[in-house]
């Protein structure tokens, strides 16, 4: 039973293909059941490892690159569509580079760390969710969301940009804190 949320996140990774296929083709009704599915997962693969100790390495790495990557995809495939700004999706997808490219750099110029999200890139990472499902809500069963599409591109845009500056900060800190390895 300890494997069940990797299993849940395998699902959640699965689930990305065929999410991204209804949104290229439009179908956002069928693509916002599945995400709603993908976020179910989510939360009760957290719940499961948080609640029972079914915590491992494998899930540490695969949880939060299931989640990138599905929302990554969602953003691309949205931009394709021409549903989501360009810009949008390229600022998130810059954000998440600086966060990956960051770690990526400190590992090998500095060795191993432990690194924890912030709250500004929870809050962001949710936002970017969040816009997603109004979107899909909009496009399939709630047109009246309309209102809120622009209102929660620019708290995105916002979030995204702080964020980013966040994470930004925390690396020049980390690197001026550490030495070279000998």
């Amino acid at each position: 039973m300890h494997q069940l949320p990797n299993l849940l996140t395998l699902l959640r990774l699965a689930l990305t293909i065929p999410i991204a296929c209804l949104l290229l083709a439009e179908r956002h009704a069928q693509a916002l059941s599945l995400f709603a599915v993908a976020g179910a997962s989510d939360a009760l693969d957290g719940f499961l490892a948080r609640r029972f100790g079914w915590t491992s390495r494998l899930g540490s790495i695969l949880d939060p690159l299931a989640d990138k990557l599905l929302l990554v995809t969602s953003y691309v495939c949205l931009a394709l569509s021409a549903v989501l700004p360009w810009w949008l999706t390229l600022l998130v997808l810059l954000r998440d580079a600086l966060i990956v490219g960051g770690a990526a750099l400190y590992r090998q110029l500095r060795g191993p760390f432990a690194f924890r999200p912030s709250w500004l890139g929870k809050a962001s990472t949710l936002l970017q969710i969040v816009l997603v499902l109004a979107v899909l809500l909009e496009l399939s069963v709630f047109p009246a969301f309309v209102v809120v599409h622009w209102p929660l591109v620019a708290a995105v845009v916002g979030l995204t940009l702080l964020s980013g500056g966040d994470y930004l900060r925390t690396w020049i800190a980390k690197f001026r804190a550490t030495r070279l390895p000998a």
